[in-house]
């Protein structure tokens, strides 16, 4: 098995491959002792593990240093990583639009029009963010945005915040594994050499039960895990329904993506309406979205006389307090700390694919542990989870194991249909579920602006990363409908029992 490192030539290390898996190893410990043992949910702190990571590693290299520094880089300019940076701005600043323009005060307003209680909010969260997600295409642009907007609701009627955190997750799974337009859907199913439709058509049996499953057992832990809800005053008197009109920008997103327009023109489109309509409605005025603040000497401030129009993005502060402000800036900002988390560790994860880590470990559940159909559709569940375990990114995940996949399905004659699934479903899961996962972190990210947003809104309500991964229960039911159907044989196709016909490579 050559095709995880014949990219850019191979790494030696002192210690065999398995050595180079020492940076994303290292990471890994760094993560659970800071948000695990410590309790520190921070993710510039995650940063610098990764960064002593990938020093650690390098004196291990054998030969010249600058293999290995030329692999951390080819691994930060990876196109799947540039992808997920990309949503994640697009998605940051959407949300926080939306969010200046009284979305939340809209959401509070109709929950308590139609008595939506604590217990109950996670449960419909969850259906609300699979919805959202299955039609964008994107679950890390459904944490972020649900979690600036859906979260902060929900905590305010009284719903448990790591319940409802978990129930954000689950949603954004959901429409992960199963979107059309997902990158995880498309990179399943060119991979294993299966078309696109004929996989989204197969998964559906899978992912209704664990989402079946999962929508219970939110009512059942919404009803036995309410909190307190904010005093009605702190929250704001005067919530109304009229920031729910953002329900259109939403719809706008959701329609153009189906469409088959990209993502990114999607969200611009929806920013674009939710922007205008803070305007003309008066939700928010223009420097909520977009402001200099400058300084009262400068030319700029002056300039305001001559041209009004400066008026609605200059506003005069006090020397030395100059700074960019507004919707546009602070949803972008925010995730500045993850997109180099991100970059970082698919570096690593490169490191390991260069010196051969992946290949080592793969082989050996190839070789000594898929001995059977059944251990083989086994070793593919948990082969994905650990490469998860690894690489955050869960597209990433996905090409990094994708060859192996459709090795061991190979060798057993199994469908592309199936191992598609099996690819899909794991690596969608388990990218919210592990506390340093990107797509938790990315929700993790956006929580974080919440007690800055809102003066009822406290420290104590922001979830640790560490505290969520038992409440992802869309996650769990996925990886456990495909490890029961594994050993029991439910769903499972041959090369023979199906043929794709055209396999859509995008």
């Amino acid at each position: 098995m050559t095709e995880l490192t014949e990219d850019g030539g191979e790494l030696r290390f002192r210690g065999g491959r398995l050595a180079s898996a020492v940076p994303i190893a290292f990471f890994i410990v760094w993560a659970v002792v800071q948000s695990g043992v410590l309790g520190v949910g921070d993710t510039t702190g995650l940063v610098v593990g990764m960064l002593l990571g990938l020093i650690v590693g390098m004196f291990l290299v054998k030969g010249p240093w600058k293999d290995y520094a030329d692999a951390i880089f080819d691994g930060m300019t990876e196109r799947v990583a540039a992808t997920a940076i990309v949503a994640w701005l697009w998605a940051g600043m959407f949300a926080e639009t939306i969010q200046v323009g009284g979305f939340v005060d809209g959401l509070v307003w109709a929950a308590d029009a139609v008595s939506v209680g604590p217990s109950l909010f996670p449960a419909l969260t969850f259906l609300l963010a699979a919805l959202l997600a299955t039609g964008i295409g994107t679950g890390y642009g459904t944490a972020i945005a649900f979690t600036a907007l859906v979260f902060p609701a929900g905590v305010a009627l009284g719903a448990d915040p790591v319940l409802l955190f978990g129930a954000i997750l689950s949603g954004a799974v959901f429409g992960d594994n199963l979107a059309p337009v997902s990158d995880t859907t498309i990179v399943s199913a060119v991979t294993q050499d299966a078309d696109i439709g004929g996989v989204v058509a197969s998964r559906l049996k899978y992912a209704l039960i664990a989402a079946a499953l999962a929508f219970v057992a939110y009512l059942v832990a919404g009803a036995a895990m309410t909190g307190q809800p904010v005093d009605a005053g702190a929250v704001g008197d005067g919530a109304s329904a009229l920031g729910l009109v953002h329900l259109v920008s939403i719809a706008v997103v959701i329609a153009t993506a189906v469409a088959g327009r990209h993502i990114i023109e999607a969200v611009s489109w929806g920013l674009l309406l939710s922007a205008v309509l803070n305007v003309v409605l008066g939700l928010a005025p223009v420097s909520a979205m977009l402001a200099f603040e400058a300084s009262q000497e400068s030319g700029l401030v002056q300039a305001v006389d001559a041209l009004p129009i400066l008026g609605a993005f200059v506003v005069p502060v006090a020397p030395g307090e100059t700074a960019v402000a507004g919707s546009l800036y602070a949803g972008a900002l925010g995730f500045f700390p993850l997109i180099v988390l991100v970059l970082l560790i698919v570096a690593g994860a490169q490191v390991m694919q260069r010196g051969g880590a992946f290949d080592a470990i793969l082989t050996f559940l190839l070789d000594s542990v898929a001995t059977t159909v059944r251990r083989a559709e086994t070793t593919m569940v948990l082969g994905t989870a650990l490469v998860n375990a690894m690489i955050t990114i869960n597209t990433a995940a996905e090409i990094a194991i994708a060859p192996y996949i459709r090795t061991l399905g190979r060798r057993f004659n199994i469908n592309g249909y199936r191992r598609a699934n099996i690819l899909d479903a794991n690596t969608s899961a388990l990218g919210y579920i592990f506390p340093w996962g990107g797509g938790l972190l990315a929700g993790y990210t956006s929580m974080q602006g919440l007690p800055q947003e809102y003066e009822w809104f406290t420290q104590a309500m922001v979830v640790n990363p560490a505290s969520v991964w038992p409440y992802v229960f869309h996650g769990w039911f996925l990886v456990g409908v495909f490890l029961f159907a594994a050993w029991t044989g439910y769903g499972l196709e041959y090369v023979p029992d199906r043929v794709s016909e055209e396999v859509k490579r995008v």
